[in-house]
């Protein structure tokens, strides 16, 4: 009998404009997934409402979302690729979920502590969130979740919530694990890491003069044209460096310890690799722009399939815990 391939789970939250961040830190992982199992990828757009509450922002950021990764190579036809709150399942599994969960497994989050001190509103929604998350993952009994360092915590803290649903009643869901992406951490225009909330972001579908002011504002120090540089702790040869082969670092690299090659011509030659890296996935994302109802059937399709399995996962649920 031949063994069911690993089912894949992953959620992007629609929260502004993708950058080479989100590209080099989830999205190009979540495409070569498409590959090795079996992938569930969504639109979180029930977790967006923690931060976004105007509702023309967030429908036009889903719809971004979901133009970048089919523009991107995420293909419909392998992948459930739909909107988080086309599944309704999955906040009524969230509420079992909450039943038995303790408070302080919740209290310990990681992510809740730090964007409270980075002055989001602390309201119940956030407190919920790692609740709704282990939702997501556990509505279509997940194994694999691709995440940063950062989320592992969720991962382990969903992984406490299935067990404790299985022991109180009945083995239902599987215990997913994490998997960690072997991303490079992506330097922001300020060397720190890129990220919206820094404002430090270069987005992926920039172009023109757009593309061109970011790249020129990546920070770098006051080194002269002349004198050696150093290619390790500069943030442009790091970002140059995503776009490169080995031999090709290992070419600038050489340049930079060499001297006599300015900042300005580094980043010239950044600019040109970005734009070229992303010149058929831009051509694509403007043609799926003027057929916008080929978004949606993908988004539709996607959901269909995805609540196909969270409705069988809900039956699960409601004959273990007596809700028939």
């Amino acid at each position: 009998m031949t063994p069911r391939r690993p089912r894949i789970l992953s959620g992007v939250q629609p929260s502004g404009k993708l950058h080479l961040g989100n590209y080099f830190g989830a999205i190009r992982q979540h495409i070569g997934l498409q590959d090795e199992g079996e992938c569930f990828y969504f639109i979180a757009d029930y977790h967006a409402l923690t931060t976004i509450q105007d509702r023309r922002e967030l429908s036009e950021n889903v719809r971004a979302v979901a133009l970048d990764y089919l523009a991107l190579g995420l293909d419909p036809e392998r992948t459930a690729f739909f909107r988080q709150s086309d599944i309704p399942e999955v906040t009524e599994l969230a509420w079992i979920l909450s039943t038995v969960t303790g408070m302080g497994l919740l209290e310990r989050a990681h992510s809740y502590k730090d964007k409270i001190a980075k002055g989001i509103s602390p309201s119940a929604g956030l407190f919920f969130y790692p609740v709704l998350m282990a939702a997501d993952i556990l509505i279509y009994r997940s194994n694999v979740v691709p995440v940063g360092q950062d989320q592992v915590q969720h991962i382990e803290m969903t992984r406490d919530m299935a067990g404790s649903f299985n022991t109180t009643y009945s083995r239902v869901f599987p215990l997913p694990e994490a998997r960690l992406d072997k991303a490079p951490t992506v330097p922001g225009l300020d060397g720190k890491k890129m990220s919206k909330s820094y404002g430090n972001t270069i987005e992926i579908f920039a172009e023109g003069s757009a593309l061109k002011n970011s790249v020129m504002r990546i920070v770098t120090d006051s080194t002269p044209v002349e004198a050696e540089k150093d290619p390790d702790n500069d943030n442009l040869f790091a970002l140059y460096s995503l776009f490169a082969d080995d031999a090709e670092r290992e070419a600038l690299a050489a340049r930079y310890r060499k001297g006599g090659l300015g900042y300005g011509e580094v980043k010239k030659m950044l600019l040109a690799r970005i734009d070229a890296h992303f010149a058929a996935a831009r051509a694509r994302r403007k043609e799926l722009e003027r057929h916008p109802s080929i978004v949606e059937d993908a988004l539709r399709r996607g959901a269909e399939r995805a609540r196909t399995e969270a409705r069988e996962t809900m039956r699960l649920v409601r004959e273990a815990t007596g809700l028939r």
